[in-house]
């Protein structure tokens, strides 16, 4: 049988610590399935399938890879997806409280997916979509935060 990660996520937009966290799951797993988390909560700046594109054109030297989207429970789409296992990047000690709480409700739903936890790349330890956002909102340089196609896509975004 083999082993599914699910890397969820909003990936608004994605960030060179989330394509880091994805390129070492598609290292450990035979298939990787990225779910773009559409979160009502939240008010995104790229749509569901502009940030699949962009996901898709930055991991498309990993042919184990997948790019898919979702707008229930992460825990549905895992089971749907037929996976074993979920990846969440860890940048902090702060998101450990919370990636705790979902973890735990996850497990509480369905406990036969685990849940693996990887630890960013120190130089991607502050990084977040929203950090990114706000420096680039101000013309400020992100070249070193995220890939170029991306980097160019907020550039469009913010000039109209």
């Amino acid at each position: 049988m083999t082993k599914i990660a699910v890397v969820p996520g909003s990936f608004d937009p994605i960030t060179n610590g989330h394509l880091d966290i994805i390129e070492r799951a598609a290292k450990v797993f035979p298939e990787v399935r990225v779910a773009v988390m559409n979160n009502s909560s939240k008010n995104p700046l790229f749509t569901v399938d502009e940030r699949m594109d962009l996901i898709r054109s930055v991991t498309s030297q990993f042919p184990n890879v997948i790019i898919e989207s979702s707008s229930g429970l992460l825990i549905d789409y895992a089971r749907d997806a037929k996976a074993s296992v979920i990846v969440r990047g860890l940048r902090a000690i702060s998101d450990f409280e919370y990636e705790m709480q979902i973890t735990s409700m996850n497990r509480m739903l369905d406990e036969s997916i685990e849940t693996f936890f990887v630890m960013t790349k120190n130089q991607y330890s502050f990084l977040s979509s929203s950090i990114v956002k706000e420096v680039a909102r101000y013309g400020g340089d992100i070249s070193a935060l995220v890939p170029s196609v991306v980097e160019k896509a907020l550039r469009e975004k913010y000039i109209r």
